[in-house]
């Protein structure tokens, strides 16, 4: 959530100087999220992975990809060893990405 709200107006090119001073979020709002179903062992246990820190990245494809070229990142990191990618949680339809591809 906090991406959304201001991880995309931070990104504007357009502003040359922005600071966020205050948050405010409704407690009926938080209390819509429940937190995550498990823990991170569950996670180490479905991807065999232990002893160490898990990496992963988002790709982004918004920034120009398209869905062939998406899919290639992530084969491309995960074969880098990485652990997981994630998708973007802004990702939208796009001339260049179209939801459905």
């Amino acid at each position: 959530m906090f991406t959304s709200i201001v991880g995309n107006v931070f990104g504007f090119k357009a502003l040359r100087a922005l600071r966020l001073e205050d948050l405010r979020i409704p407690v009926a709002y938080v209390k819509t999220f429940e937190g995550p179903p498990h823990g991170i062992q569950v996670e180490r246990d479905k991807l065999n992975k232990y002893g160490r820190p898990l990496l992963g990245c988002t790709i982004k494809p918004k920034l120009g990809l398209s869905a062939k070229n998406y899919g290639r990142a992530c084969y491309e990191c995960l074969r880098g060893g990485l652990d997981f990618t994630k998708d973007d949680e802004n990702v939208n339809s796009q001339p260049f990405m179209r939801w459905r591809d």
